[in-house]
């Protein structure tokens, strides 16, 4: 009896030791076939202390995380401001190292009002940095069945919301959850977890910010919500292209902030991590080509730079 105890325990063992292995294996292969950019600082560094609370001032700080101040509210999306992002299991790392720095830390993006958090993916809920972020006065929008991952952080209060709801803060600003073309699961198991992007509004001003998507006609929102002041647009992670099931193509993006009515646009989602097996500098250049003559209407093209939105004609 005991010998067969031990065959069946060596015999399971190894097949979990296997499928370590392949899991390994996979994640070589794949790390293999990614662009291996030189580490690059940024030339631009913001100064939030400086913006007024009466305009819409913004920076990009990377990847998907824009830090605005909205006539008095400060909001940050998707905030990621770690050297690495994924998994460490038994003292290793799973996952992609930045390439380029945050343009902020957490202590000089300081005390936000508003946090909205678009999906579960590591790369947009990124627990340290929701950690570091952690204040009493702080209140967080994230996406169905994804509050959990907040659980025991000194937020002052989480709430979930699905595409199509709308709620409104404290400080006034119109929060419209709306649908996206993506996918949630953080894990495997995960199939409940929610995904979607947001349409901000306050004194007549409504900013886009989608999240993560691929292609999907925006036509409708310039006719629910009216003119779209500024659209951050993702543009990066897709190659191979089966990747476009989740994600648009820089071309995508500039027919969707065509569609939507946007008047400006910020290109979000690239030249911060190698997620996919475009080279680094090419989401830009293809964006900047579909955009033609019309590229003075993309305001910020690098981390860090600042932009407050012109207001008259909301006067």
């Amino acid at each position: 009896m005991i010998t067969i105890l031990t065959w069946i325990g060596a015999i399971i063992g190894l097949l979990i030791l296997a499928l370590f292995g392949y899991i390994g294996y996979r994640y070589w292969y794949h790390m293999g076939s990614l662009p291996k950019p030189v580490y690059r600082d940024l030339e631009h560094k913001p100064i939030p202390t400086e913006w007024s609370k009466d305009e819409v001032t913004f920076t990009w700080i990377g990847h998907s995380t824009i830090l605005f101040h909205f006539f008095g509210t400060k909001i940050i999306t998707d905030p990621v401001l770690g050297k690495r992002l994924g998994l460490r299991i038994a003292g290793l790392h799973f996952g992609p190292t930045r390439f380029t720095p945050p343009a902020l830390t957490d202590e000089e993006v300081g005390e936000a009002d508003l946090i909205l958090l678009s999906h579960a993916h590591m790369d947009h809920v990124d627990l340290p940095t929701l950690r570091q972020l952690a204040r009493p006065s702080t209140h967080v929008i994230t996406a169905a069945n994804t509050s959990p991952l907040l659980q025991g952080m000194p937020y002052g209060s989480i709430e979930e919301m699905k595409p199509l709801e709308t709620k409104t803060t404290k400080d006034g600003v119109k929060i419209t959850a709306i649908p996206v073309r993506h996918w949630g699961n953080r894990f495997p198991w995960n199939h409940d977890y929610g995904y979607q992007g947001y349409v901000i509004e306050k004194n007549g001003v409504r900013i886009l910010y989608p999240g993560d998507t691929a292609y999907m006609s925006m036509e409708h929102l310039k006719q629910e919500f009216g003119p779209i002041d500024l659209v951050f647009m993702p543009i990066g992670a897709y190659k191979p292209d089966s990747y476009q099931g989740a994600h648009c193509t820089p071309e995508q993006a500039w027919q969707m902030f065509k569609q939507s009515g946007g008047k400006w646009l910020v290109p979000i989602h690239w030249n911060t991590f190698v997620l996919s097996q475009e080279p680094v500098e090419e989401p830009m250049e293809r964006l900047l080509a579909a955009a033609g003559e019309e590229r003075h209407l993309i305001v910020m093209e690098k981390q860090g730079q600042t932009y407050t939105l012109p207001l008259e004609d909301h006067k």
